[in-house]
């Protein structure tokens, strides 16, 4: 079944898990993403609320009043496979319908280096989108894809994702979810389709293949 139409983008939730030990792992793609976004807006502080460290920022909107749009920003604090219980709260918080989330994780499936767009699906096997789902009832939300590609060798996919990452490993990651945040803000300023058109279009030229 096609996903429903996303509307405007009110909340972005990065998925990761918490502490210093999981900071600089690839499961975190989707919180680095996210605090470059706060930084970028210039957050300064994130509230602990409903399970999450949340920060609300502005963005440019002409069809808004005052020309600008609330976007509430989400780390859940409830780890990976338990972050859909903080996100699905916030949205009641806010009032954000599924249409209106956009979601930033990590992904096997996507080449190392990969950023892409996606508008609804399934999980595939992530526990993070999959406990999103359920607590949402809903997989209409919109996704940054932060490709991490496949483990080396055997390597089991849980030490993978939770390697602490060091040197050129970890300045290449921080570039991956810089373009990330870049592709996050055209969501927000232009729509996710469009980011998803144009962001996807490039992926030939973003990473390693």
């Amino acid at each position: 079944m096609a996903a429903a139409q996303p509307g405007k983008i009110r909340m972005v939730a990065g998925l990761g898990n918490p502490g210093s030990e999981y900071a600089e792992t690839r499961h975190n793609a989707g919180f680095k993403t996210v605090d470059e976004l706060g930084r970028r807006a210039g957050v300064g502080y994130w509230k602990n609320q409903l399970g999450a460290e949340v920060a609300v920022v502005k963005v440019n909107d002409p069809e808004e009043p005052g020309c600008q749009r609330d976007v509430v920003l989400v780390k859940p604090q409830s780890f990976m496979n338990t972050s859909g219980g903080p996100i699905s709260k916030l949205c009641k918080e806010y009032g954000v319908s599924a249409t209106e989330l956009l979601v930033v994780h990590d992904e096997l499936d996507i080449p190392e280096g990969d950023v892409r767009v996606k508008v609804g699906g399934g999980h595939a096997g992530h526990n993070g989108l999959r406990s999103i789902i359920d607590k949402l009832g809903s997989r209409d939300f919109s996704r940054i894809r932060v490709g991490i590609g496949d483990p080396p060798g055997r390597m089991p996919v849980a030490d993978f994702v939770l390697k602490q990452l060091r040197g050129k490993e970890a300045e290449a990651f921080t570039d991956t979810t810089m373009r990330a945040a870049d592709a996050c803000e055209l969501a927000l300023t232009r729509g996710v389709v469009f980011a998803r058109d144009h962001v996807n279009g490039s992926a030939a030229s973003n990473g390693k293949h």
